[in-house]
């Protein structure tokens, strides 16, 4: 049987997730800590002997930089792929999680209710999103059947993925986190489709990473 096997993996730390921003599309890079943190992952991953046939990278610089960090140990370049970015906050982009409920109460309740169909006023719902996300996943899966994919990404999109190998509903609250630099697996089996084998690993971080405060 042909097993697809992916490595996901978020981007390092930026200035905006220490100061818990969500960020959606605004292109934040990576501050000093997420610089050693994509080194740090992509260190792990030589350490550990693992292989991998491609790797794909979000178009933003955070994610970019993350993978670029693998590029320099393995002399393999990413495919850059816009429908791996985060999702659109909307009107909430900018805000820290303790700004958007006194500056924008209405979409930020819309938001963490998960209501599935809002666009938080400019940006994408979640199904908008998670139509997004699986279309990528299911075009990646089937270029590369039986092969080993390195996929840089980031928090809610991952979480998304998540959803969608264990059959999570959209509607529910996020049940695992995504940390800066972690490296998550997931397989995918004809006819069985995703698993998620392993989530979450930040073993090879040296000092613990920042979760994902985008919902």
């Amino acid at each position: 049987m042909t097993t697809t096997k992916l490595c996901l993996i978020r981007h390092g730390e930026t200035a905006w997730n220490a100061e818990r921003r969500l960020q959606g599309h605004t292109d934040i890079p990576l501050n000093a800590r997420g610089e050693v943190q994509a080194r740090q992952m992509a260190r792990a991953l030589k350490d550990a002997g693992i292989t991998f046939d491609v790797m794909y990278t979000s178009d933003l610089k955070r994610a970019a930089d993350t993978a670029n960090a693998v590029t320099q140990l393995f002399g393999v370049g990413a495919k850059v792929e816009a429908a791996l970015r985060e999702r659109h906050f909307g009107a909430l982009q900018g805000l820290s999680i303790s700004e958007a409920p006194l500056l924008r109460p209405a979409i930020w309740q819309a938001h963490i209710a998960r209501d599935l169909d809002h666009e938080l006023e400019g940006g994408e719902s979640i199904r908008q999103f998670a139509l997004r996300v699986q279309s990528a996943l299911d075009q990646i899966q089937e270029q590369h059947a039986g092969k080993t994919i390195l996929i840089v990404s980031h928090g809610g999109t991952l979480d998304m993925m998540y959803r969608i190998a264990s059959n999570q509903a959209l509607s529910t609250e996020r049940v695992v986190s995504v940390p800066n630099a972690s490296l998550n697996w997931i397989t995918h089996q004809p006819g069985d489709g995703w698993i998620v084998e392993q989530w979450a690993d930040t073993r090879h971080l040296e000092s613990p990473a920042l979760e994902n405060v985008d919902l």
